[in-house]
């Protein structure tokens, strides 16, 4: 079944419209995309040969605030993803009280397949051919699949050496050491644990006693997956693209993560009671928590009636379809959204940009503690939204995101 991201990502919107009665006009104007750019990206590979790459960034809204979004590199990458992926980052901004828009980028390139130097020259010459697009002003980069702090070092060398001076602000995720925030890089995961803590407290969960299941195990699943177990959850499930490993008795995450860090397969791990299991069978899995965070359109009708947990954490942008999401309703799952779950991303990245702008640095303790106040209370609307619509907490957390998108569409008018 193929699923076309951008329609899913609208047939959320317009499931929150119709709950707040949102005008027509307004709903028509949100659902489109501001400004699209497809480009080509020529590469002389090692070997001598030319291949031509093709490259995205999408601008979703700048209503209230210059476009902020992710660079994903991956074979699967198309125009339609991209837009899906800026509306929800427009929503997602929204949603925090932050004022920034939604953009997103990428390239459909397999990068386990080019050498460093070849993917640093892609990197750099599509900069090259988003610079219009691009600013501190206009629309920060971040890493997203497949790119990291070394690919927005490249972007932001790349932007500063065509403006003639150095302006970290182009793009957040960096390292530390060119202007990025301390934090950043485990700030998704360790959201999703402050805010699955926040949900146990409320629901009288001892989060301590939970069996967890993850699907992915980069940099948002691994992250979860140990500071999960640093609370003595019991990760019984992790599955990677190629698939993953199960164990009733919990897994080992400190020699997990190494062994995955040593280049091996997580599928290929022996540890103590462990066996093989496909990513089909990871979401069926009978849990307390389920966590996709791979990629998009992972829950969908085909499978929802399969899902046997008590919660879905969506750690993965876009990872449950709207079909599912009125099955998984009717099994009384509770889906915390992902423009709620992994946001601690877009939280401290937007840290990292202000003190960028502002040339000085937090420290670790307030990063953390600035995010946690953020999400928490941003958690308590939803959920008193959600009490008094008597609605999925995914539909209220969107009808608060378009009721403030139109709020600034009223304020700021038509041009002309």
């Amino acid at each position: 079944m193929i699923i076309n991201p951008y329609e899913s990502a609208k047939k959320k919107i317009d499931i929150a419209a119709e709950l707040i009665n949102l005008h027509p006009n307004t709903l028509e104007y949100l659902k489109k995309t501001e400004r699209a750019l497809v480009v080509s990206i020529p590469l002389k590979m090692d070997d001598g040969s030319l291949e031509i790459f093709e490259g995205y960034r999408v601008h979703h809204s700048t209503l209230r605030g210059p476009g902020k979004g992710g660079v994903r590199y991956a074979p699967w990458v198309t125009l339609d993803e991209m837009k899906a992926l800026a509306l929800l980052m427009t929503f997602k901004t929204a949603l925090l009280g932050l004022p920034l828009g939604g953009s997103k980028g990428g390239i459909r390139v397999d990068t386990k397949k080019l050498s460093d130097r070849e993917l640093e020259t892609l990197t750099r010459r599509y900069t090259m051919e988003i610079i219009n697009m691009i600013g501190p002003e206009k629309d920060v980069a971040a890493p997203d699949m497949y790119t990291d702090s070394r690919t927005m070092a490249w972007m932001m060398d790349t932007y500063s050496m065509q403006k003639g001076r150095t302006i970290p602000g182009v793009v957040t995720g960096k390292p530390i050491e060119i202007g990025g925030s301390i934090g950043r890089a485990d700030a998704p995961g360790t959201g999703m644990v402050y805010i699955l803590q926040h949900l146990c407290q409320k629901l009288n969960y001892d989060i301590n006693k939970m069996s967890v299941v993850i699907q992915g195990f980069g940099k948002v699943g691994s992250v979860v997956a140990k500071n999960l177990c640093n609370n003595s959850c019991n990760v019984i499930a992790i599955s990677e693209e190629e698939g993953g490993i199960y164990s009733p008795d919990g897994l080992d995450m400190d020699k997990l993560i190494k062994w995955k860090q040593q280049g091996n397969l997580v599928k290929e791990y022996e540890g103590k009671n462990t066996s093989p299991i496909t990513n089909d069978e990871l979401l069926s899995t009978k849990c307390d928590v389920l966590i996709p965070a791979a990629v998009e359109n992972q829950i969908f009708s085909g499978n929802a009636d399969k899902i046997d947990c008590r919660i879905i954490l969506e750690g993965a942008n876009s990872p449950t379809t709207s079909q599912a999401d009125a099955i998984l309703e009717e099994k009384e799952i509770v889906v915390v959204p992902d423009i709620l779950a992994n946001s601690g991303g877009i939280c401290v990245s937007y840290f990292e940009y202000i003190q960028d702008m502002q040339s000085y640095f937090w420290k670790l303790d307030r990063v953390n503690s600035e995010m946690k106040t953020i999400l928490v209370d941003t958690f308590e609307d939803i959920i008193n939204f959600s009490k008094k619509m008597n609605t999925s907490l995914r539909t209220a957390a969107y009808a608060i995101s378009t009721t403030r998108l139109a709020k600034a569409h009223e304020l700021r008018g038509l041009f002309p």
